[in-house]
């Protein structure tokens, strides 16, 4: 029998996908479970497993190519001697038509955002008679499936589309679900910056050549795409200057340590929005969706033009040394496009910073699938009044906090800047607790 290996679904936006290298050539022998090709969807560039037993036949869709959603790209024979018959079919352009894909299982964690990714397996075909009774798992999970010799089989996916990810299998161990991607080697902390950094590197633009048109690659076609739907969403926005004396203390002495800024803000705002679960919720037809976690999505900008996010997942319950490892680890993964769907789509709530361009103050755009974004600007010098009547300088930042306002009202994003203000101004030391 001839398979077809389909152009998989790697997100909610994606409508066509990129090769970006294929893994096995044709007349290889493919086992089943075994990457096959590797896609670059709008985030990070994805390994495509094969369903079946076989040999790969026919390349359809060569690298550095595109092929819509749904798409044959490859046809797989189960014999060597079906390999012609295959070749042939290929190059008559007949493919099977894409199953439909399976339906969603009800989430156990509705109140999460919803998720802008789908697995590469979640859209691919199960088999020609439409079973779907296969094991789709995330390849943290099947690591810590061996580690924990855990069955794929005994475990029932949280994720999209049933997919099965590292805290089922933890849970299936009966350990409590920890936050992925925190490595255990300590890293080196960031060169020193004279602001609060976000993004460790400033991206830098291929040259390109005087009246020449650049097409959108695979992430910038998504941004295009997020920031269109957000226009449906009525926001509004509302700021706040706060003193960073004391937050820059504390840098300073933690710096040494490994911790940067950039977690100790992701902390602060995890641990008020603990007091403020609203502006940590999204809109849905049904109502509010509360989240069961806190899980702070932080703005990169990629060398390579575009935007991700890479998230911080309960950056209100990790503490702050584990924060900044997770930090670097997931920054460089994501300029690597080696993230997981899980760390760059569970965000509830997000930071963007431009501080570090000298940028004093900004509007940023909500996310789809979220309540709030906090914009961060320049901590600098400034001369203020102090409570006796004199002249004294503070180094200050702006923050401008967007919200959905469906859900979120006004008094309800200055309650929470309110508070976060005065965390990092009179008690920014519990964050180290």
């Amino acid at each position: 029998m001839i398979h077809d290996i389909f152009m998989p679904a790697l997100s909610s936006t994606m409508t066509e996908g990129k090769i970006v290298s294929w893994v096995k050539s044709p007349g290889d022998k493919v086992s089943k479970g075994e990457t096959v090709v590797v896609v670059e969807s709008d985030k990070a560039d994805m390994d495509v497993e094969s369903f079946y037993d076989g040999y790969l036949a026919t390349i359809l869709v060569e690298a550095g190519q595109e092929a819509p959603v749904g798409d044959a790209i490859a046809l797989i024979a189960e014999t060597e001697e079906e390999i012609a018959q295959a070749k042939a079919k290929g190059s008559s352009g007949l493919s099977t038509p894409p199953p439909e894909s399976p339906p969603k299982k009800e989430e156990k964690q509705p109140s999460q955002a919803p998720a802008t990714t789908a697995t590469a397996t979640a859209t691919a075909p199960s088999s020609t008679n439409g079973k779907s009774n296969r094991i789709v798992a995330s390849p943290r999970a099947k690591k810590l499936a061996k580690q924990l010799g855990i069955s794929l089989n005994s475990v029932e996916g949280s994720g999209p589309y049933g997919r099965i990810v590292a805290e089922d299998i933890e849970k299936a161990a009966g350990k409590t679900p920890t936050p992925p991607s925190i490595p255990t080697q300590t890293t080196q902390p960031p060169k020193p910056t004279q602001t609060p950094t976000v993004a460790p590197a400033t991206p830098t633009p291929a040259p390109v050549t005087a009246g020449e048109t650049v097409p959108l690659n695979t992430l910038q076609k998504a941004v295009v795409q997020n920031m269109v739907a957000t226009l449906q969403v009525p926001t509004f926005h509302v700021g706040y200057t706060i003193t960073t004396d004391e937050l820059d203390k504390l840098y300073k002495k933690l710096k040494p340590k490994g911790v940067t800024m950039t977690a100790l803000l992701a902390k602060a705002v995890a641990v008020t929005l603990e007091k403020h679960p609203l502006v940590n919720a999204n809109y849905s037809e049904q109502g509010i969706r509360y989240p069961q976690s806190i899980n702070i999505a932080i703005a990169v900008a990629m060398p390579d033009g575009g935007l991700i996010t890479p998230v911080l997942q309960n950056a209100d319950k990790v503490d702050i040394y584990s924060l900044s490892r997770t930090w670097k680890d997931l920054v460089d993964r994501a300029r690597a496009k080696q993230l997981q769907p899980e760390e760059y789509n569970s965000g509830t709530f997000t930071l963007s910073n431009l501080g570090m361009f000298g940028v004093d103050r900004f509007d940023a755009i909500l996310p789809p699938g979220q309540g709030s974004i906090l914009a961060i600007g320049a901590s600098s010098p400034q001369v203020v009044a102090t409570p006796d009547g004199l002249l004294g300088v503070k180094r200050q930042m702006a923050v401008n906090i967007t919200c959905d306002h469906r859900i979120i009202y006004g008094s309800h994003a200055a309650a929470f800047l309110q508070e976060f203000a005065n965390l990092l101004e009179t008690d920014v030391q519990s964050l180290t607790m």
